[in-house]
């Protein structure tokens, strides 16, 4: 009986991915709560995706890949439309993607210069994400209304900007160190 709900996980991801233009419309037009309630959804669907997922084993191939894509592209579309309209700093939403970027170049490097590269996120690189998905929620619940101090948003910007640094630069150092001793052998 449950394998016929397999789908379910993939359909939480699908659905996330799908919020993220209404999500990306509500904080561009300046509707702070609408976004906070899309991004709280965003949330619980990854939240419960990931719950079933390993409750039930109902892991998929297109689960594994599409399902941290649809967290990075909600993540990346957070920092960018809250940098393009002036809310954070245009430099912390280059540094966040350029962090990604570099984490994706070099896997495909790795992949096809050395050999077949399973990534896995180190400790770092899940405090980062957990770093920048609090800053951000904890931003659009100040534009929404709810009372926080001031310091909160700048304390958050360089709490992402020190994480994302040195979680690039712990992935570029251990995937460095890989990638030497995979090449002499």
């Amino acid at each position: 009986m449950t394998h016929s709900w397999r789908w379910i996980p993939n359909a939480l991801t699908f659905l996330r991915a799908f919020l993220i233009l209404p999500f990306a419309i509500a904080l561009w037009e300046g509707n702070y709560r609408p976004a906070l309630v899309i991004f709280l959804l965003a949330a619980v669907t990854d939240a419960f995706d990931g719950f079933l997922a390993r409750q039930f084993d109902w892991r998929s191939r297109i689960g594994a890949v599409a399902d941290p894509l649809a967290d990075k592209a909600l993540l990346i579309t957070s920092y960018l439309m809250l940098s393009l309209t002036g809310v954070l700093p245009m430099w912390l939403f280059l540094l966040v993607l350029g962090r990604d970027l570099l984490i994706v170049a070099g896997g495909l490097a790795f992949h096809y210069g050395i050999g077949r590269f399973e990534m896995q996120p180190s400790f770092l690189g899940k405090f980062n994400t957990l770093v920048q998905i609090l800053v951000v929620l904890v931003i659009i619940m100040m534009l929404a209304g709810v009372p926080l101090q001031s310091w909160v948003k700048e304390a958050g910007i360089v709490l992402v900007a020190l994480s994302t640094i040195i979680s690039g630069i712990h992935y570029v150092v251990v995937w460095s160190m890989r990638a030497w001793r995979a090449k002499r052998h």
